[in-house]
């Protein structure tokens, strides 16, 4: 059965108008395998398909280096405190051109460079630039990347990136070591400058309280990204945090649509990592295919181990009904600055 409550919900997200603190934390409490929780999920996957004419992307993860990373992001296998790489390596620019051209080349919707929080400013423009240079005018280029001033956003949008992904994580600057003004910062230079924003509530565990969700989705909607979502944490071995262990994906299918309902309609982005259909079943319209280095692995190279492919992404989404886009990504073009209620 279903509560007057969660239909009253569902029907104030579904026709547009943004949820409070209370009613959100409504919607997180409710147990996946449940009427309300099919419910909830039904209605997200009906604005997802709604807002974006039930096309979905996908997008492409290059990670570029590995190492050790001071910044101590716990729940990450380049953590220092972590143990996972000893040493640092960086691939090959000769090496990222190509994986950047394959993704292209394979129908990803964008490209992104990923790199470790404390890779060179100056060679990571070198890299950007060159990667622009290789690929196609119109391919949207994203860095995901350490946090920079507003003088940094735009030598990045010169060097050729489109926009950023950037996030403040969970237990950000309790479970790492960057501090939660820092990420806002860097997310308020990027859209000054000029870059679009890309965010996404991450990396939830298993001991994350509602509360915290609720306010890690309020900075989502309200900083002025084009998409959010939702990530699951991917346990590392032999690490204090992932002896914590992982939520399920029903419990991240649900969670996802929670963040959909509370997310205004103009946000025509809804992401999930990783790839599986139980995103796109609840809403979700962009998954990543990877390569080269990832958080989430103890391998330097993901497309060994984890890692999709582009057609395996796209067949996902055909599995949950969805058609992909031909092209470079019409979210991140979507225009964030009609998003913006306040830069958080």
């Amino acid at each position: 059965m279903i509560r007057r409550e969660i239909v009253y919900l569902v029907d104030k997200a579904k026709s547009g108008e943004f949820l409070d603190r209370e009613e959100m934390a409504a919607l997180f409490d409710i147990a996946p395998f449940t009427a309300e929780s099919a419910y909830i999920q039904h209605a997200a996957r009906e604005i997802s398909s709604k807002v974006s004419s039930n096309t979905a992307e996908v997008h492409a993860h290059v990670g570029i280096n590995v190492g050790p990373c001071v910044r101590n992001c716990k729940w990450c296998s380049f953590a220092a405190v972590n143990k996972v790489f000893a040493q640092a390596g960086v691939m090959p620019i000769e090496e990222i051109v190509r994986r950047c051209r394959k993704m292209e080349q394979n129908g990803a919707n964008a490209i992104y460079l990923v790199a470790t929080g404390t890779f060179p400013f100056g060679r990571l423009l070198e890299i950007i630039q060159e990667v622009r240079r290789n690929l196609s005018p119109d391919t949207v280029l994203i860095g995901n990347i350490d946090d920079f001033t507003l003088k940094e956003a735009y030598a990045l949008r010169d060097a050729g990136l489109n926009g950023v992904y950037h996030a403040v994580r969970l237990r950000e600057g309790i479970e790492s070591s960057i501090p939660v003004e820092k990420r806002l910062a860097t997310m308020r230079a990027a859209r000054e400058a000029g870059l679009a924003l890309g965010t996404c509530v991450e990396p939830v565990g298993p001991e994350h309280t509602t509360g915290e969700l609720v306010e890690a989705t309020i900075i989502a909607r309200e900083c002025g990204a084009v998409y959010s979502g939702c990530m699951r944490r991917i346990a590392v071995p032999d690490t204090e945090v992932g002896k914590r262990g992982m939520i399920n994906e029903a419990r991240q299918a649900h969670i996802l649509a929670a963040i959909r309902l509370s997310t205004q309609h103009e946000m025509i982005g809804m992401c999930w990592h990783e790839p599986s259909v139980a995103g796109p079943l609840a809403g979700v319209n962009i998954m990543w295919a990877e390569t080269g280095s990832s958080p989430r692995d103890t391998h330097e190279d993901c497309e060994r181990t984890r890692g999709r492919t582009v057609a395996e992404v796209r067949r996902i989404y055909w599995e949950a009904g969805w058609k992909v886009l031909d092209g470079p990504s019409l979210i991140w073009k979507s225009g964030a600055g009609k998003l913006q209620r306040k830069v958080v």
